[in-house]
This record gives structure tokens, sequence and C-alpha cells, in this order.
């Protein structure tokens, strides 16, 4: 008896095998294999402003989760060097001078490196959404394409976590949640490191996300 392939598997695969056939470095393969259990990147980039057109990354912080643990000596931290200079309001967030960033890795370079990293990983992050855009914009001309990885955001973790501790009438009558960072570390009673470093807020995104997981269940 043949086994029925349901369409939407049919084009998961599909689709795949297509992206897997057009990509631009042909080495990176491996981030389209299934990913090991359990195990996810959590993700963060400080960047000389917010307009993902046209800023660009400075800096970048990853670290493994395995299961419940941060895998804090499996981390990645790299300086990249922009190819624009850094803004002084910038500084005054993430404290990177245009010194400090001008030995920094060329960016293709340093996309290569967080590619190797991460593997076929699920992403993690805080407002992944923006770290992830501006990641693609620079991986795009490397692979013709951009991260394949699934992505987890913390704030939606979080938003879902308030949202079932409300009455049925607060959902629907004031169903509003403060999502900001400080505000969600601190509800989940979790400690905080120094803001806007890369690393950091990895780290702290990755503490939210297990403490998250952990009341789901």
């Amino acid at each position: 008896m043949k086994s029925l392939i349901s369409p939407t598997h049919w084009w998961r695969t599909l689709k795949r095998e297509w992206l897997i056939y057009h990509l631009g470095l042909p080495e990176f393969r491996f981030m389209f294999d299934a990913p090991p259990p359990n195990e996810w990147v959590s993700l963060d980039c400080e960047t000389t402003g917010l307009d993902v057109n046209h800023d660009e990354i400075i800096s970048i912080g990853a670290v493994r989760i395995v299961g419940n643990r941060i895998m804090t000596s499996e981390r990645l931290e790299l300086l990249v060097r922009p190819e624009r200079g850094v803004s002084a309001d910038s500084v005054r967030i993430h404290r990177l001078r245009e010194r400090d960033v001008a030995q920094g890795l060329p960016i293709d370079e340093a996309m290569k490196q967080l590619m190797r990293f991460i593997g076929s990983r699920p992403l993690v992050g805080y407002y992944l959404e923006f770290d992830v855009a501006m990641l693609n914009r620079a991986i795009w001309p490397l692979l013709g394409q951009g991260l394949p990885q699934p992505k987890i955001e913390v704030s939606a973790m979080y938003y879902d976590h308030k949202f079932r501790q409300m009455l049925p009438y607060e959902q629907q009558t004031n169903p509003n949640i403060d999502l900001r960072f400080a505000t969600l570390m601190s509800d989940l009673n979790l400690p905080v490191r120094e803001a806007h470093d890369a690393l950091n807020d990895a780290v702290m995104a990755a503490m939210a996300f297990i403490k998250l997981r952990q009341l789901r269940t």
C-alpha cells in the first residue's frame, strides 16, 4: 500500500530542494539539514541604527542552547567593520566607537562564521525580525537567499504566556501586554545583564526562552 504524502509536506520538500539547488555557496547547504534535537541558537546584533535598508551591523552575539542549558562556553562574539562611519547617537547606545570596530571582520567573513556557528538550529531572539532582516541583507549577496532556519520570537512567547493568564473577559476587553524587555525579564524573575551588548542580549533572550518553555509545560 502506498504511503500518502500530504500536500504541505510535498510542498516543503520541493521548496527545500529548490532553495538548495539555487544556493549561492553550496558549502552552506548544511543549514537545510534536520536540526540537532532540542538545540537552538539565540542571537543578537548591534547596528549603526534602525534603518534596515541603510544601517549596518557592527557586532554579533550568539550562544547555543541545548535543552535547558545555555552553552556560554560555545558562544560567538564578532565585531564587524562597517563600510560607513559610526554615528555619535549609536555610540551612546552600544558604546562601540569607530576605532573599536575598525579592526572588525569584513561583513562577508562575519556572515560565514555566523552561518557555520548556527548550522541548522532554529534561531531565538527578542524582536528577532529586525536582526534577521539585517543579517539577510548581508547574506543575500552570498547565498542568493536569506537564513532558512525556523525563527522563534521571545516576545511572542511572552505575550502568549501572559494572555493565557488572563481571565476570558480580560482577553476580550484589554489584551494589551507590556512587551518591553526589561518588563519581561523582571516578570520572569531572571537576572539582567548590561544591555545593548550583543552577547549579553543573546544570553538574556536565551534565559527568557528557556523559562517560557518551562512555563508552557
